[in-house]
């Protein structure tokens, strides 16, 4: 542990804000609540810093949501994208002006804690949370919720957020319901100089061969990251795709030093993100891009929603106020994330119907390249797009109104 342990006087100590997860979300709560000048803890299994399968691409929106003067662990400025249908038709378009930036996530994450710890946080890592009791004997009154660690300890807290990843036992202890679960494999690939050299400052996105799948190649120096995504429930396929995609790249013949595997998970329409006085963020909260994935920016964002509530909620004296805090927080993340996710399930399915049409319209349709480079680089989102252009609305209605089973109406 990274701590030593709480001797038999102090575990029965009250904490503010437990955070579970020190991931982006996890940290960024811990931050949000330790700057409110309250008592944080912040739990973590693994032992810091830790591997995550992650492309590690950083956009505007992440890049806006870190904490006050924290230095990018940058391995790359993207200013160029590769797009391809399933190795084939590539075009490259290109931007004078950085889209977004890479990063390896050992490095990001270990900051991010860094930064919490700074702002007065406290972490333990080697730490696993067992289970939640917010009744019975281990919870000394109304106002507390018991984590109950492996080994038996238990840490008390005023209020307590769950960004402990997609197979979250917070989440589970919340109930979050999941609409939406995705398999990505990744491999991190060593590469000679004058390969990397070729890829800097450029990735690859291919639409690939099965429905709402695509890979991507993100260069961080001497290594690329490879990965690719597609619904679970398609394992041999996605395996398949990723060697023959990194075989298309000429990269076969490279050993990578690491290869993974993750599920990512998007909570269903109707999940709650709070029960009690636990609240839950970022992947386990089921918070990430439906279409394209992307959970940083969502784990960056929720983490300070939640560590932002978790300090009122921890001020709650009665189950009354602690609900409407509760609520409140639910509402933020409805309002912004929400929203985003909404646009992004209706492009997914598009995109699942027809990756060739976004190919095309993002590789020869100006507007549409303007919007990419937009929302990477932070300036609007896909949300903003649709509400405020009426072209994307009336693309994305005409969309809708082809993937709506017959009789029924899709949303506007």
């Amino acid at each position: 542990m990274s701590s030593e342990n709480s001797s038999a006087d102090d575990v029965r100590q009250v904490w503010d804000v437990v955070v579970v997860g020190a991931g982006p979300a996890g940290a960024s709560a811990a931050y949000a609540a330790a700057v409110a000048g309250r008592r944080v803890l912040l739990l973590e299994k693994a032992e810091l810093p830790r591997y995550k399968t992650c492309g590690g691409g950083i956009i505007g929106p992440s890049r806006d949501s870190l904490p006050p003067g924290f230095d990018l662990p940058l391995r790359d400025r993207v200013h160029a994208v590769t797009f391809t249908h399933n190795g084939r038709f590539a075009r490259t378009r290109r931007s004078r002006h950085t889209l977004f930036g890479l990063v390896n996530r050992p490095e990001f994450d270990q900051a991010l804690v860094e930064h919490a710890q700074k702002a007065g946080a406290e972490l333990r890592t080697g730490v696993t949370v067992q289970r939640v009791e917010q009744h019975g004997s281990a919870v000394p009154d109304r106002r507390c919720v018991a984590l109950v660690l492996q080994g038996g300890e238990t840490v008390l807290a005023r209020a307590v957020v769950g960004a402990d990843g997609s197979a979250s036992r917070i989440g589970a202890h919340v109930g979050v319901k999941l609409g939406q679960v995705d398999l990505g494999l990744e491999a991190e690939i060593p590469v000679p100089e004058t390969v990397a050299e070729d890829w800097k400052g450029r990735v690859l996105i291919d639409w690939g061969p099965m429905p709402g799948s695509y890979g991507w190649v993100f260069p961080k120096g001497d290594t690329l990251t490879v990965g690719v995504i597609s619904a679970r429930g398609e394992g041999a396929a996605t395996k398949r795709y990723l060697e023959e995609f990194i075989g298309r790249l000429g990269l076969a013949g490279f050993e990578p030093s690491i290869s993974s595997g993750h599920l990512t998970r998007c909570r269903a329409d109707d999940s709650p993100l709070s029960r009690g006085r636990v609240l839950v963020c970022g992947d386990a909260a089921g918070l990430l891009e439906p279409w394209t994935r992307e959970g940083i920016s969502f784990a960056l964002r929720s983490g300070r929603l939640a560590g932002e509530w978790a300090v009122r909620i921890a001020e709650a004296h009665d189950a009354v106020d602690t609900r409407r805090q509760a609520l409140n927080y639910a509402f933020a993340v409805k309002a912004g994330l929400g929203v985003e996710m909404s646009v992004g399930k209706r492009l997914l399915t598009a995109f699942e119907r027809r990756p060739g049409l976004f190919h095309a319209v993002l590789t020869g349709f100006r507007p549409a390249w303007k919007a990419f480079m937009d929302i990477t680089r932070g300036t609007t989102t896909l949300a903003e797009i649709v509400r405020t252009h009426p072209m994307a609305h009336r693309a994305l209605s005409a969309l809708d109104r082809r993937q709506a089973p017959a009789g029924e109406q899709p949303t506007s």
